[in-house]
């Protein structure tokens, strides 16, 4: 793709104004498959199937694992939210790049890559595309890798063995409602 984008010719004002709304059309796709999965999710309410695992401690503290015990309910909500906040904190560091910096290249890039994510996240398939929530796609979900995802911490753990040695560590056990 960058070498791709390298080849446009974002001098000429029609096609730098064609990819930034290329750009600000692919945000609003993904904006408005969130708000479909928040729908779904908000339909199917009645899903207060209780769910329980080790929220691992951040990376670099000193602090212990935290026993969460929450719905499905609530996990997709809070799910959901964590993927609005990536998807905005995109826009504003792509916003800052292009308006301040004037880099154009990106623009490109990230008019793609944010709506192939967004399809492939574990949300997605199970509330868009009906996928059933076995296997990879049981909650609680595997962190994502890459720099995020180890500035998370270790890994979510759902034995009970590792629940309970949470509980009993004193840091965890409220319920989340």
């Amino acid at each position: 793709m960058m070498q791709a984008s390298k080849k446009i010719p974002f001098d000429d004002p029609m096609v730098l104004n064609g990819v930034r709304a290329l750009y600000v059309f692919s945000n609003l796709l993904i904006v408005g498959v969130y708000l479909y999965v928040r729908a779904q999710i908000k339909k199917k309410r009645a899903d207060m199937t209780v769910i329980k695992y080790v929220e691992p401690a951040p990376m670099g503290s000193s602090e212990e694992p935290k026993s969460v015990t929450t719905t499905i309910h609530a996990y997709d909500l809070q799910q959901l939210q964590g993927l609005f906040k990536a998807q905005l904190m995109g826009v504003g560091m792509m916003a800052v790049m292009h308006l301040y910096f004037k880099y154009t290249n990106p623009l490109l890039i990230q008019s793609l890559i944010p709506v192939k994510s967004a399809f492939e996240g574990n949300l997605v398939k199970v509330h868009l595309l009906g996928k059933p929530a076995t296997g990879d796609l049981k909650r609680p979900w595997k962190q994502s890798g890459g720099l995020m995802g180890a500035m998370q911490g270790g890994e979510i753990k759902t034995d009970k063995k590792s629940i309970e040695q949470a509980e009993r560590a004193g840091r965890g056990g409220a319920k989340e409602e």
